[in-house]
């Protein structure tokens, strides 16, 4: 499905019931939530595989940024953090939701911050999940790579990544291979893998936009911070962080828990970025008791 809001088209697709049937033939409403993907550049597809029980207790709204999977492409100027906000405020009033929950993770947990900074009113319950709060991220995830990367996974992160500079769909597929063993924790199974880099047409598990990638690396990621705006998100907050992280390291997930009066966090051992695979079971539990639990 796709919604045309604010001179794009983004797709979104749902699982779950939001009025859900129970017992004595009573309806019972649940929350919504909205699920952000990571990159910038990536799409919604993990989350079918590693959150797809959420729908248990939520209704799940996946969305691709724009430029992003199967969301309309545009012009390099259009793939910015402002417009992935903005997206979603528009999404939601599209959809004719009250409030939202949302869970975001990496680049999307920033996405979500933005959100919940701006949009207080419209926000039930926030989850980030491998995230940071500002730019500060980018020279500790440099400081961890020379520390445990390869020399290999140094030089291709010099050559594409730290900079924006991936010229096309190789560069970002040599990427992930040299650089999948620091995401994960846990060596993913194979269909994770190519999940992570996969490219093309809708019957392959993942759509990676180099482009927008370059312009989240190449520009505003270098200079956003959350940091002094922190306090503004007032709904309850839970963070979820990879004790062995590289790129979003836990170190980031406690400036988010200072700075939001009253959230939780939890930080999950033996977890690279990837949690949700390394740890699914334990993120899914966290998730549910979060979402079950009383505003």
């Amino acid at each position: 499905m796709k919604a045309k809001i604010r001179g794009t088209e983004i797709y979104f697709d749902v699982a779950g019931m939001q009025m859900a049937p129970e017992a004595n033939n009573t309806l019972v409403e649940k929350p919504v939530l909205f699920l952000i993907h990571g990159g910038p550049g990536g799409n919604h597809t993990r989350f079918k595989f590693n959150s797809i029980d959420l729908q248990k207790y939520a209704q799940l709204i996946f969305i691709d940024q724009r430029g992003c999977g199967w969301s309309k492409k545009t012009k390099p100027s259009d793939y910015t953090l402002e417009n992935n906000i903005e997206d979603i405020e528009a999404l939601r009033e599209y959809l004719g939701f009250k409030k939202i929950s949302i869970l975001g993770v990496s680049y999307g947990g920033m996405v979500a911050q933005g959100y919940a900074i701006k949009y207080a009113k419209n926000i039930d319950k926030l989850i980030l999940v491998v995230t940071a709060p500002s730019y500060h991220f980018m020279e500790e995830s440099k400081n961890n790579l020379q520390k445990i990367g390869t020399k290999q996974q140094i030089e291709i992160c010099d050559k594409f990544l730290w900079n924006g500079t991936f010229k096309n769909n190789k560069d970002a597929e040599d990427y992930f291979r040299v650089l999948d063993p620091l995401y994960f924790y846990k060596k993913p199974k194979k269909r994770d893998i190519k999940a992570k880099y996969l490219t093309g047409n809708v019957g392959q598990l993942n759509v990676l936009s180099y482009e927008v990638l370059n312009v989240g690396f190449g520009t505003f990621l270098r200079k956003f911070n959350f940091i002094p705006k922190l306090h503004k998100i007032t709904c309850p907050t839970l963070i979820l962080a990879g004790k062995n992280d590289w790129i979003c390291s836990a170190n980031q997930s406690k400036i988010l828990a200072k700075g939001i009066k009253g959230s939780i966090l939890k930080i999950f051992p033996n977890c690279g970025h990837a949690i949700a695979s390394d740890a699914n079971k334990a993120y899914l539990k966290a998730v549910t008791h979060f979402l079950k639990q009383k505003a």
